[in-house]
């Protein structure tokens, strides 16, 4: 099955509300919709998919501890946490699917029972260990030794908590079959998983050999799920039906047209802690309806505060609005996608955040936009002149800019976020340097360098105008400001313009600025 249309759709995991989000979910969001806002300034049907995990035992139980029914719980979340998350940094998705709405429930159900029907799924006894954070049988490689009130006891590696024994009759999904089609697959297709330290893990993990995989739990044990369509007193495992989010969110089951018309997805953004969900259960279920698979699987790192993993249990949770209050969502959104190398760990840090915000965003790009608007102002009456014969100098900006746009580019085509920004940062460094080295403030004291003076805030101006569509998919709200002051309009809106044509010279035509005002103000210390 093709696209029948120029389509690029782009996921995030759907994200478990047993609690409220924090930078480490957001992280992923901003990365999705950074790539997904690029897409789509090429000018393809770019479709972004987010959602929340309603279902399973952890969350059961948690709305229980808070005296809440599971769905009373998870309404309250998802309308009070995670839907403003999506204003607060920003984020432009074409969809927002929960796991309890019936076109979700229904189509699940669907797929199991065609697995069912093709031989896939059996029934039959298991014991093993579970971590009911995860959601999620263990292993023993998974499981490391506790420390504190866990000492002498075996915890998960991840949420450091116990895990429980459990023995139940219940359905299997034949995913040892899948071995050896799941290794054919990596090998013929080396980007489905990405980075290559992701794909190399997941390889060595499949050529270990593939248990088959429990995927329902009995209604005697807990009932907050999909009921399996042929026996009721079993719900499917949260995991097959989180999973499923992808392609009932698109038609599957329902709406052909529509299913054909994005699937597969082009790029499934997951956090590397759920990457075995996604670049093994996921394409095995997949190869098992007979559906091809998604393009990449892209596990990108971790967030790190203090040296772990952001976690509300471990109280190393921080809410983005703690950032947005006082940065603003430009500024997350730059500082996540640059500070952090996409598909690595990364550290987060307020001394980072502040110095890069500083350095970076006022002093390099917002004060670039400032002062070229102002000299436009004071030296032509408002209008951006022409240029007249292009100097060595000049031809090496020309040059930079479209190297910056062809190497951004590129990059976002492998997933390569933070390697896309450091070259659009390239033109903002080599912009600044040429205002610096060119000194129109000292052109201007001569009228016989008037002509130079027209040329030198050509450039400067033309250059802004690439620099403002090339970072427009990061920083959405300051790259609008910037396009409505710099072309007043006679460049159509910034969302018509073509991303891939950004770095091409000689855009701009005498249009006459507007005021603008700092994108990136001076922020107060604690101390001021």
């Amino acid at each position: 099955m093709t696209s029948e249309k120029n389509s690029f759709y782009i996921t995030t995991p759907i994200f478990y509300v047993n609690d409220a989000p924090h930078i480490g979910h957001a992280y992923t969001e901003v990365a999705a919709d950074v790539l997904a806002r690029w897409h789509r300034a090429r000018g393809e049907d770019s479709f972004l998919l987010l959602g929340t995990d309603e279902h399973g035992e952890k969350i059961l139980r948690t709305a229980t501890a808070n005296n809440s029914t599971a769905q009373a719980w998870t309404d309250r979340l998802v309308h009070d946490a995670w839907l403003p998350l999506l204003e607060t940094i920003d984020i432009d998705n074409q969809d927002f699917i929960r796991t309890t709405e019936d076109r979700h429930k229904s189509n699940v159900q669907r797929f199991i029972q065609k697995l069912y029907d093709d031989g896939f799924i059996y029934q039959g006894a298991f014991k093993g260990a579970y971590c009911v954070g995860c959601e999620e049988y263990k292993n023993k490689s998974d499981l490391v030794a506790g420390t504190g009130d866990y000492q002498g006891q075996e915890v998960c590696a991840i949420h450091s908590k116990p895990v429980e024994e459990l023995e139940e009759n219940n359905y299997f999904f034949r995913l040892s079959q899948f071995q050896q089609p799941l290794l054919d697959h990596y090998k013929q297709n080396p980007d489905f998983i990405s980075p290559e330290s992701a794909r190399n893990e997941v390889v060595s993990f499949v050529s270990r050999g593939l248990d088959d995989l429990s995927i329902s739990r009995s209604k005697e044990k807990f009932d907050w799920g999909i009921d399996i369509p042929w026996d009721n007193s079993h719900i499917t495992y949260v995991w097959f039906d989180a999973l499923l989010n992808y392609v009932t969110a698109i038609g599957y089951g329902e709406d052909e047209a529509k299913f054909r018309k994005y699937w597969p997805a082009n790029v499934q953004v997951v956090g590397k802690d759920i990457l075995r969900f996604h670049a093994v259960i996921w394409p095995a279920m997949l190869m098992a309806a007979g559906l091809p698979l998604p393009g990449q699987i892209f596990g990108h790192g971790w967030l790190l505060v203090g040296g772990e993993k952001m976690s509300k249990s471990k109280l190393t949770g921080i809410a983005p609005n703690q950032i947005t209050d006082g940065f603003g969502s430009d500024a997350f959104r730059y500082y996540f996608m640059k500070a952090v190398n996409f598909g690595q760990d990364g550290s987060f840090s307020w001394e980072d955040l502040s110095a890069r915000y500083q350095a970076e965003l006022a002093n390099g790009f917002g004060n670039l936009a400032s002062r070229t608007i102002a000299m436009v102002k004071r030296y032509f009456d408002g209008v951006i002149p022409s240029a007249g014969e292009y100097s060595a100098s000049d031809k090496k900006l020309i040059a930079v800019a479209a190297s910056a746009s062809s190497k951004a580019n590129e990059a976002i085509d492998r997933t390569a976020i933070t390697e896309a920004i450091i070259s659009v940062w390239t033109l903002v460094d080599e912009l600044n340097n040429y205002i610096t080295t060119e000194e129109p403030w000292v052109l201007a004291k001569d009228e016989s360098n008037r002509d130079r003076l027209a040329t030198v805030l050509y450039c400067a101006s033309e250059g802004l105008r690439a620099l403002t569509v090339l970072l427009s998919p990061v920083m959405p709200k300051a790259t609008a400001k910037l396009w409505a002051a710099l072309t007043a309009g006679t460049l159509g809106d910034l969302a018509e313009q073509n991303i891939s044509e950004a770095g091409s010279w000689g855009q701009l035509a005498n249009p006459t600025v507007g005021d603008l005002d700092a994108l990136f103000p001076r922020i107060e210390s604690k101390d001021e």
